[in-house]
């Protein structure tokens, strides 16, 4: 029996919370599934490989079916697990987003080596969907601001310590203070300890992100037009109450391997 072309494109976004996996069919830009698992530095090849396989098997999918793999990982550890991964299990080379790779993004920074996969990814997707100049917030384990110029070149930003990050050190830093939800409480003003605490973590990170928006606004060329568009697993939660934020797009950087992907072939094609 002949076996069925392998067709998909496998999308790989390796932060240090958590861990996407988005498959594209070759000949469409429309996600045919994605999923989010934390990220596990000690997780083997093999161990990974079994996940990625049981994840397309619910999905209907088979990880044969796979073709391709592109991978941006801030995890310097797991970098070359999922370089074997595909390389073992797909039987192709991953490409790993490097500032190496002609994306068509200018890295207009002083360390163009020090930016990190993931703002050259957010940059790529930004511009080419939203157009430019845009800030790219991202929120993860830092809060991270990515600016694009109107021609889509990245020129820097600003990097905070997460929700997660501050909420946990307030918790872990103050005898009588404990862990809350994530959430906005129904008041700044609190009237006991999880809503004052909320409303501290919360709200103070909001006012951080319309301090930041507005000041690089008046750093940007073209600033007071630039479109703020916010990912990451707590993007919602901010985005929710304030009006800084123009966008949530949960799947942007896949969605910038994507494109990514979609460059690079084309320059190996010519």
């Amino acid at each position: 029996m002949a076996k069925s072309p392998r067709t998909l494109l496998l999308a790989i976004d390796c932060s240090n919370t958590g861990i996407k996996f988005g498959l594209y069919p070759h000949e469409s830009d429309e996600l045919r599934a994605r999923w989010r698992i934390a990220t596990v530095r000690e997780k083997t090849v093999d161990e990974y490989a079994v996940l990625l396989s049981s994840l397309c098997q619910q999905a209907g999918l088979r990880m044969e079916d796979i073709s391709d793999v592109i991978l941006a990982s801030v995890v310097p550890t797991l970098t070359p697990v999922f370089q074997a991964l595909a390389s073992q299990y797909i039987g192709n080379e991953a490409i790993v987003i490097t500032h190496r790779l002609d994306l068509g993004v200018k890295l207009l920074v002083d360390n163009p080596w020090e930016t990190g996969a993931d703002r050259m990814i957010s940059t790529l997707a930004a511009h080419q969907i939203y157009g430019g100049p845009a800030i790219v917030i991202q929120f993860g384990t830092a809060t991270s601001f990515d600016c694009v110029s109107a021609e889509g070149d990245f020129l820097g930003g600003a990097i905070a310590p997460g929700l997660g990050i501050s909420a946990e050190a307030l918790a872990s830093a103050a005898s009588r203070l404990y862990q809350v939800e994530l959430s906005p409480p129904p008041h700044a003003l609190g009237k006991n300890t999880a809503n004052s605490m909320q409303s501290g973590i919360v709200f103070g990170h909001v006012g951080l992100v319309e301090g930041l928006v507005a000041r690089l606004r008046g750093e940007i060329p073209g600033g007071e037009r630039a479109k703020v568009i916010a990912h990451g697993g707590l993007a919602d939660v901010v985005a929710e109450v304030t009006p800084s934020i123009d966008v949530v797009d949960a799947n942007l950087l896949l969605r910038g391997l994507r494109i990514a992907f979609d460059r690079l072939r084309a320059q190996h094609d010519q």
